[in-house]
């Protein structure tokens, strides 16, 4: 049995996509970079290094973000528009189609070994589902999973179709994640005009927020504390500070 394993945990504030897929990049490759060490140093059987993950959460200025998958027809504004706009716009290595980041909505970011963890990437997104859907019951919303999709979603009524409240799409490099999910919190819904939101353009489906759906706006720092606990308490490992990698 695998021990408990210890987990960084960096909220990042309002940061640039850029700024922060910087800062990912140099996670993932810190965290392979020390996978790797070890395994010459258990061929050698000599002491190996602690192992360390990282989990980022963040909120970022408008972005739309289309990922490996996607297609750009489901942008629809064009260059001119997305500057007049404020918004940026970037074309990433992540699963999925497009979708938008926004103030508002937690992004978070896993830097996750799953060496570590379990080997299964289709486990890894239902445990980044189940985080949310916990957090969420927390509030008396209750959400679920659609079938030929990803992200929590949440059920129809007579007067609204099905939601999606959270949009995931990861990226994985040796076993080593990256990318994440987008959890609607705050998030001004309207932004979501200008996309076909994950490249879904169904009429029975639509995208919502923690706001939309509770009538009120919601504390964002008390959602990112039930969220990181759902995280620890699904994927057992225990939070410790950046003071460890000194």
């Amino acid at each position: 049995m695998k021990s408990m394993q210890k987990v960084v945990f960096q909220d990042l504030g309002r940061i640039r996509y850029q700024e922060a897929w910087n800062l990912q990049e140099e996670r993932l490759q810190e965290v392979v970079g020390r996978k790797l060490y070890n395994r010459d140093q258990r061929k050698a059987g000599k002491p190996l290094t602690p192992l360390f993950h990282y989990l980022l959460f963040c909120e970022h200025p408008p972005v739309y973000t289309l990922g490996k998958s996607g297609s750009l027809d489901h942008l629809l504004l064009s260059e001119a528009e997305l500057e007049a706009r404020g918004f940026e716009f970037f074309k990433i290595n992540r699963g999925g189609d497009i979708t938008y980041h926004g103030p508002g909505q937690i992004v978070g970011y896993p830097i996750f070994d799953l060496d570590e963890f379990f080997t299964d990437i289709h486990k890894y997104v239902r445990y980044l589902e189940e985080a949310v859907i916990r957090t969420l019951a927390e509030y008396g919303i209750t959400s679920t999973r659609e079938e030929g999709y990803t992200g929590v979603w949440l059920e129809a009524t007579e007067e609204q179709p099905k939601r999606k409240i959270c949009a995931i799409g990861v990226h994985l490099k040796r076993w080593v994640t990256m990318h994440g999910f987008a959890f609607n919190v705050n998030t001004d819904l309207g932004h979501f005009a200008n996309i076909v939101p994950c490249g879904i353009a169904d009429d029975d489906k639509a995208v919502t927020s923690m706001e939309m759906e509770l009538g009120r706006p919601v504390d964002i720092n008390e959602v990112k504390n039930k969220l990181k606990k759902a995280f620890a308490s699904l994927f057992q490992y225990e939070y410790t500070t950046a003071d460890v990698l000194h």
